[in-house]
C-alpha cells in the first residue's frame, strides 16, 4: 500500500524531481519483483508453447485457430456470404431508431475496432515479419479471414444474451451470455463459474495491455519523434500520462454512448491517416512492389527460410493475427452488445467487418511498407514500432512523425474502449452500482497514469495472459451454442429475402 500511495504522489508529480527517477526506478522494481513469479507462472501455462519444426507453438494460438477454422466451415463460409449485408447494416438501412441499445451499427464497429486496432497493428506485425519472414503476411490474412466467424458468433450472443437496463442502458458481452444461456439450459453454476473467470481476466487485462501499455508505449514514441532530450515530455512521463488521463476520463463519463461518438470519428480518421501513409511508401517505392509480393507469397510457402521456413511464417502469421483482432476472446462483444437492434443476427454479421479491418487491411498495410522498404531484412537488434517506424522513414524522413501521431491515436482508441470493458467487468462481478462503475473507473484512470511513469515489464506479461485466457470460457460457449446461432442465422437470412424487414434508409 505504501509503495502504491508513493507511486501516486510520483506520479502527478508531488515528489521531489531529483529523487523522481530514483523512486521510479524503486517503484518498477518492487512492482515487477512482486508481480514476475506470478506474471511468469501465469504466461507460462496460458502461452504453453510445444516445439514445431523448431518453431515455438503457444496452444492458445491452436485453440483459438481451429476455433475460426471451425466456424468458418460449420457457417459456411459466412465470412464472404453476408459481407456485403454487412454494409448495407453498417448504413442503417435495417435499423429502426425504436430498437433496444444504445448505439448504432457503426458505433458499436467502431468502438470494438477502437479495442483490437492498436499498437499491435504497428508494432506487431513487424516482429511477426522479424521473426517468420515477409511470408507471415500471408498466414497473417488468411487467420484474419478465419476469424471474422468467430467474431460473428460471439457478437451475435452478446447481443441476443444482453440485459436491459431501467435507464435504457444495456450490459451484454461474455459475462451475459455464459450465464444466462447455460442457466437456461440447467447449467448455472458452470455459467457463472465461466463468466466470473471471463469478467475477473478482463478486468486484468484492461489493467495491464489495455491502459498502461498502450499509454507508455505512445509515451515513449512522443520522445522517439521529438528528442529524448529536447522533448518537453523528456522528464514529463507523468504529465503526458495525467493528459491521457484527462482525456480518457471526459470522454468515458458519459458511459458508452460518449465513448462511441468518439471512436466513430477517431478510428476511421486513424485508419485513414496510416493508410494514406502506408500508400506514399508503397508509392515512392512501386518499383519494388513486384518483388515484396514476391518475397511475401514465396515466403509463405518456401521450406527454408526465417525461423523455421513455411511453418515459421505459418506459426508467427497466425499468432499476429490472433493476437491483434481478439477474434474467440470474447472482449468485442461486449462493445457490440450496446446496439441499437431488435436482430442480434445483424450485429454478428456487422461484426464480420471488425478483422478484415483490423488484420486484413491494417496489418497488411503495415507488413506490405516494411518488405517494400526492405528495411526488415538486416535489421538486427531493431524491431517492433522501431522497425515500423524506420520503414515509414525510408520514403520520406518527416514520415515517423506521422506514425508517432498513428501511435497515439491507436493508443488512445484502445484505452477507450478497455475503459467501457473494465466497468461493465465490474458490474458483473460486483453489482451495477454508480458506485461500482465509479470506482472501476477510478482504478483505470490511477493505472493509465501509472503506465507512463513506468517500466512494465511482469505487469504487461500478466495482463496479456489474462487476455488470452478470457478465451478459454469464451470459446467453450461458442461451441455449446454454435447450432442456437446457426438456427438464428438461417431465420434471419429467410425472413430477409422474403422482405420482411423494412428499409429506413
Amino acid at each position: 500500500m505504501l509503495r502504491m500511495v508513493f507511486a501516486l504522489f510520483l506520479a502527478f508529480g508531488w515528489v521531489p524531481m531529483a529523487h523522481a527517477q530514483e523512486a521510479e526506478s524503486g517503484i518498477d522494481a518492487a512492482i515487477n519483483a512482486i508481480i514476475g513469479p506470478v506474471a511468469n507462472t501465469v504466461a507460462a501455462i496460458i502461452f504453453f508453447s510445444v516445439p514445431v519444426a523448431g518453431v515455438d507453438l503457444p496452444l492458445i494460438v491452436v485453440w483459438l485457430g481451429v476455433a475460426a477454422a471451425f466456424f468458418t466451415v460449420y457457417f459456411g463460409f459466412i465470412n464472404l456470404r453476408s459481407f456485403g449485408h454487412a454494409f448495407q447494416l453498417l448504413r442503417g438501412t435495417y435499423t429502426d431508431p425504436k430498437s433496444a441499445g444504445e448505439i448504432s451499427h457503426f458505433q458499436a464497429l467502431a468502438t470494438a475496432l477502437s479495442g483490437t486496432v492498436g499498437l499491435g497493428n504497428i508494432a506487431g506485425v513487424a516482429v511477426a515479419i522479424s521473426l517468420g519472414g515477409p511470408g507471415a503476411t500471408v498466414w497473417m490474412i488468411v487467420m484474419g479471414l478465419l476469424g471474422m466467424s468467430s467474431k460473428f458468433v460471439e457478437c451475435t450472443l452478446g447481443v441476443k444474451y444482453r440485459i436491459e437496463n431501467e435507464d435504457g442502458s444495456v450490459s451484454g458481452g461474455a459475462m451475459r451470455y455464459l450465464s444466462r444461456n447455460f442457466a437456461r439450459r440447467g447449467m448455472p453454476g458452470f455459467g457463472k463459474f465461466l463468466a466470473a473467470f471471463f469478467a475477473l481476466m478482463i478486468i486484468g487485462a484492461a489493467i495491464g495491455g489495455g491502459n498502461m501499455f498502450q499509454v507508455n508505449q505512445a509515451y515513449q514514441q512522443v520522445l522517439a519523434v521529438t528528442g529524448q532530450d529536447a522533448s518537453f515530455f523528456a522528464d514529463k512521463a507523468w504529465l503526458f500520462g495525467i493528459i491521457v488521463a484527462a482525456l480518457v476520463a471526459i470522454v468515458t463519463i458519459g458511459g458508452v454512448k460518449r465513448i462511441a461518438s468518439v471512436t466513430d470519428k477517431l478510428v476511421p480518421g486513424m485508419a485513414i491517416i496510416y493508410l494514406l501513409a502506408g500508400f506514399v511508401v508503397l508509392i515512392i517505392h512501386y518499383d519494388r512492389i513486384p518483388h515484396a509480393v514476391s518475397e511475401i507469397i514465396g515466403g509463405a510457402f518456401s521450406p527454408e527460410g526465417v525461423a523455421g521456413g513455411f511453418v515459421g511464417a505459418l506459426i508467427q502469421g497466425i499468432r499476429r493475427a490472433t493476437f491483434s483482432n481478439e477474434a474467440g476472446i470474447g472482449t468485442a462483444a461486449i462493445a457490440h452488445s450496446a446496439v441499437k437492434t431488435d436482430e442480434p443476427i445483424t450485429e454478428g454479421i456487422v461484426a464480420l467487418h471488425e478483422p478484415f479491418i483490423d488484420t486484413v487491411v491494417i496489418c497488411t498495410m503495415t507488413a506490405l511498407v516494411i518488405v517494400v522498404s526492405g528495411v526488415y531484412d538486416g535489421a538486427g537488434d531493431i524491431s517492433g514500432v522501431q522497425l515500423t517506424s524506420q520503414a515509414f522513414g525510408s520514403a520520406l524522413p518527416w514520415f515517423p512523425l506521422v506514425l508517432a501521431i498513428a501511435v497515439v491515436l491507436f493508443a488512445f482508441s484502445t484505452i477507450l474502449a478497455y475503459s467501457y470493458y473494465i466497468v461493465l467487468a465490474g458490474n458483473y462481478l460486483f453489482g451495477r452500482t454508480p458506485r461500482v462503475s465509479l470506482i472501476m473507473q477510478i482504478i483505470f484512470i490511477i493505472f493509465t497514469v501509472l503506465g507512463a511513469t513506468m517500466s512494465l515489464g511482469a505487469v504487461v506479461d500478466f495482463s496479456d495472459a489474462m487476455l488470452f485466457a478470457c478465451s478459454i470460457p469464451n470459446i467453450i460457449g461458442l461451441y455449446w451454442f454454435a447450432s442456437e446461432v446457426k438456427a438464428d442465422y438461417k431465420s434471419y437470412m429467410r425472413r430477409l429475402k422474403a422482405g420482411e424487414f423494412p428499409r429506413f434508409k
